[in-house]
């Protein structure tokens, strides 16, 4: 019977204890929640599923994906910028992580290569238009 007393006292302080402990932390205000929510799917629309690259992470379906979203989150709420949670990704991944890498060095490629083909497209289009209107030379 002094035992159950003694488990009953235990768990009655145990109890008592969590709640001042709980009480004692301040409650995050739901604004800092949604910040971070926003954060974290700003994050895992700008980085490639490793499981199905055509899709960000914030799109994926994959088990992978998911994972990827909470180390987000928990990177952010540990207190990491979000240049930083892309380094992360980028030191472990490699630079194909990012949906739209930087436009530097050999990245400029990926930028300028749709832009040139546009122009030369334009240039083909009007001197086709210019040969086909003008018709054949007259000869002597």
């Amino acid at each position: 019977m002094s035992h159950s007393w003694a488990l009953a006292l235990v768990l009655l302080f145990a109890t008592g204890a969590e709640a001042q402990v709980g009480s004692a932390i301040p409650s995050m205000p739901a604004r800092s929640d949604s910040a971070l929510e926003a954060t974290t799917t700003m994050l895992a629309s700008e980085l490639r599923c490793p499981v199905c690259q055509g899709n960000s992470i914030q799109d994926s379906p994959s088990e992978l994906a998911q994972e990827m979203r909470s180390v987000i989150r928990d990177q952010l709420r540990a207190g990491r910028t979000p240049d930083e949670v892309r380094a992360y990704f980028v030191d472990k991944y490699g630079e194909w992580i990012l949906l739209a890498p930087k436009a530097e060095g050999f990245n400029l490629v990926v930028y300028l290569v749709p832009i040139l083909a546009i122009v030369v497209g334009g240039v083909v289009v009007v001197r086709t238009v210019r040969r086909s209107t003008t018709g054949p030379a007259q000869g002597a």
